[in-house]
């Protein structure tokens, strides 16, 4: 009588690109060679103008390309590499920027941490600053109602070992987030909402809310192709920021924590334009100004429902 062999779960491996042609080649390179030997890649270009699909047919002839004609924002292009890939067989979703460099067992950790626990719902790993090899950028997120909702564990810290255990965690950065297909379905794709900002948080929270747990995987290792030093302190980004952190609280504050998004922001943003008037840069914190303040007042849609198959 012959033993039957278990087949390791199946993982779509989605990359989301737009423009960054050179960036997205050397990022594909790395995860095709990753030694887990159940996963298929997906490129999602997200309106791309640099040829970065004629780029991706050459060199991965066997990448699965998925196209979105116009950039409408990362969380559209996400969605539409979500909806292909529970349209095939597979265990796991993987969703993964363009501008990360994986160690060839990180995919192998991610889905070691998520067999163990029946009730993950996501996985993240260990991300490091590209620029930067031992310097932590995300050790798992946290949820905290002040002027930021949510905030990387250990970030701008040497990696000393102190975050080298597996556990629960608050939420998993969509920079590299492995989602249970099975949660997918019943929690739904990532909200058009939360177009800019937050929307790994709001999935993972409405998630938690089903009884999923985000787990991080400290084994799982990732290096992240962002500065510690300089930054994302700019208007077009703090508007859609501010905006998402006053939606995120008004979805999942209570009374009590959506003051204190207020009182902070109070507080935080005139700090804000006076560091940074001599640079010039004051604009980035009236934008995030005007971003909390149309948080607050448009509409709140209700986040997607569950996955049906059309």
């Amino acid at each position: 009588m012959s033993l039957q062999t278990v087949s390791p779960p199946r993982v779509a491996c989605l990359v989301l690109g737009y423009n960054g042609r050179e960036i997205t080649l050397e990022s594909l390179a790395g995860l095709a060679k990753m030694t887990y030997p159940n996963f298929e890649l997906f490129y999602v270009d997200n309106g791309s103008t640099d040829d970065s699909c004629a780029a991706v047919a050459e060199a991965f002839p066997g990448v699965t390309q998925i196209r979105v004609e116009q950039n409408e924002g990362p969380t559209k292009g996400l969605n539409a590499g979500l909806q292909a890939a529970l349209e095939g067989d597979f265990d796991y979703l993987l969703s993964l920027n363009n501008d990360i460099e994986v160690h060839e067992d990180m995919l192998t950790e991610l889905v070691r941490v998520a067999e163990s626990d029946p009730q993950a719902a996501c996985v993240g790993p260990k991300s490091y600053y590209y620029g930067d090899r031992q310097r932590l950028w995300s050790a798992g997120g946290l949820i905290r109602f002040r002027e930021f909702v949510t905030r990387e564990r250990g970030i701008g810290q040497l990696d000393r070992g102190q975050f080298d255990r597996d556990e629960e965690v608050d939420y998993i950065n969509g920079c590299a987030i492995l989602m249970r297909r099975s949660m997918v379905e019943r929690a739904g794709i990532w909200d058009p909402l939360f177009n800019f900002a937050v929307e790994d948080a709001d999935w993972c929270m409405r998630a938690k809310q089903l009884g999923g747990r985000c787990l991080y995987a400290h084994r799982a290792l990732l290096w992240h192709r962002v500065s510690h030093t300089a930054g994302a302190y700019q208007a077009r980004r703090t508007f859609y920021t501010g905006r998402a952190n006053a939606l995120f609280a008004r979805r999942y504050g209570n009374p009590w924590q959506k003051l204190t998004v207020l009182l902070y922001s109070a507080v935080a943003l005139p700090l804000a334009f006076l560091r940074e008037l001599p640079k010039g840069n004051q604009g980035a914190a009236v934008a995030k100004a005007r971003g909390l303040w149309t948080g607050w007042r448009e509409p709140l849609t209700d986040p997607p429902g569950p996955f049906q198959k059309p």
